[in-house]
């Protein structure tokens, strides 16, 4: 029998492999294709896809099991749940793929893109840049067609000059950047605030003018430390929420 083949993926020595190998393969699932096969590899051959051990590998598919986004049949095998999608809540993780992750399961519009002055408030991510490439795109729920959050990318003219804005539609901006353009991704530096819905956002998301949303800004830097993307998000504030997990473990 055919089985799903997921991405690969560089691991992060400072963070969970666990949570790392689930955010990959969470991505990978929610973002495949429709004909793509539900049944996975064994434990064995994801262990060694991912170069984690079994157990690591074991407490992966329990988070995502957990999740309903997998199944597990003794004899069987282990497969994805054909209705799977992602949970509401949206949370601000330690991965790239995790944020890829939140957003793979989304079905996405390109509303527009094209050059614009760069904003008051961002120039000092692009010195010398008077010119930014703005990408438009509205993200609805893949089964109710609800809008759920409509997000502008700021991006530096050198690096959008990589971007196919064809690909937007069939994978989150993070992806691209970092598995098409080929742009290292070294870091994404976010910042979330609570906002009244102007009347650009009450249209798009349909809601009401001056309902509460989320407004979440966030900042990709390459491996030089400099800004490449700047997007600005707006989420529906009576769809999602968003939690912070901070490692205290001891030294």
């Amino acid at each position: 029998m055919t089985v799903f083949a997921p991405d690969s993926l560089a691991l992060n020595r400072k963070l969970p492999l666990w949570y790392q190998v689930s955010q990959s393969l969470r991505a990978s699932i929610l973002g495949r294709a429709p004909e793509a096969p539900l049944r996975l590899p064994t434990e064995e051959q994801l262990a060694g896809h991912y170069g984690v051990s079994v157990l690591t590998m074991r407490q992966a598919l329990k988070e995502l099991e957990n999740e309903g986004l997998i199944s597990r049949h003794r004899r069987r095998g282990t497969f994805i749940e054909p209705d799977a999608r992602p949970a509401a809540p949206v949370r601000l993780l330690g991965t790239v793929d995790a944020i890829v992750a939140q957003q793979s399961g989304e079905r996405t519009t390109l509303l527009g893109h094209g050059p614009v002055p760069v904003p008051t408030e961002l120039v000092p991510y692009f010195p010398g840049v008077s010119e930014v490439i703005s990408f438009r795109r509205l993200r609805c729920d893949r089964e109710s067609g609800e809008p759920a959050n409509w997000a502008e990318n700021l991006l530096h003219p050198q690096v959008a000059g990589r971007i196919d804005p064809a690909d937007l539609e069939r994978w989150p901006m993070t992806k691209v950047l970092r598995d098409v353009a080929g742009v290292s991704v070294s870091r994404i530096a976010n910042t979330v605030q609570a906002r009244l819905a102007d009347p650009q956002t009450a249209q798009l998301l349909d809601v009401p003018l001056l309902s509460p949303i989320l407004h979440c800004t966030g900042v990709a830097y390459d491996e030089k430390d400099q800004a490449v993307d700047v997007v600005r998000i707006h989420y529906r504030g009576d769809r999602f929420s968003f939690s912070v997990t901070v490692d205290a473990a001891p030294e």
